[in-house]
């Protein structure tokens, strides 16, 4: 397979988890996950930042994009999971919920690190996400998860996710550009 090729098969497959992970910023707030516990350090579990609007609508927008390219992509020449649209709404859950639960460790890494919320942490912002659904979309994915692909989302994910950020700094959604 070509680079281009591989480089469009592995931007198909990571679409859900990118909107996943964006769409807190947007519909997110409320309540924080963590119901303002305390974890035995004394430190917040996961801050008032991880909301429980915020993970389940990322959860139900990676399913919702996965539908969307069940319905466009499957049976076309890029069709990346060859057993019809199911496989594509599956993988979509299985992204999203790998990108908040990757999102929830990266956070809860940084309060026992004791990083105040919203101070970066480059590799838990960028690419705990990343590799969280990467663990739990592998059951669907694995022909995808070549070597080739992985690297190329990583070095691609540590850039989208960095402009993304200042996009949505400039724009209001978040207070800051990481």
């Amino acid at each position: 397979m070509d680079a281009l090729s591989i480089a469009i098969r592995s931007i198909l497959f990571i679409l859900p988890s990118y909107f996943a992970n964006s769409i807190p910023v947007v519909l997110g707030g409320g309540a924080p996950l963590d119901g303002k516990r305390k974890f035995s350090d004394g430190q917040r579990i996961f801050g008032d930042g991880k909301t429980v609007r915020g993970f389940f609508s990322g959860i139900a927008t990676g399913t919702l994009v996965g539908a969307l390219e069940g319905i466009m992509l499957s049976g076309t020449a890029w069709d990346i999971y060859g057993s019809g649209a199911s496989a594509y709404v599956a993988a979509g859950f299985l992204l999203g919920a790998g990108t908040m639960a990757g999102d929830l460790v990266g956070s809860f890494v940084k309060r026992r690190q004791k990083v105040a919320r919203g101070k970066p942490s480059w590799i838990m912002d960028q690419l705990m996400f990343l590799l969280f659904a990467f663990l739990f979309s592998y059951p669907l994915a694995a022909h995808l998860l070549t070597l080739e692909s992985v690297l190329f989302l990583t070095i691609l994910t540590y850039f989208v996710h960095i402009g993304a950020n200042v996009l949505a700094n400039r724009w209001g959604l978040k207070k800051v550009p990481w």
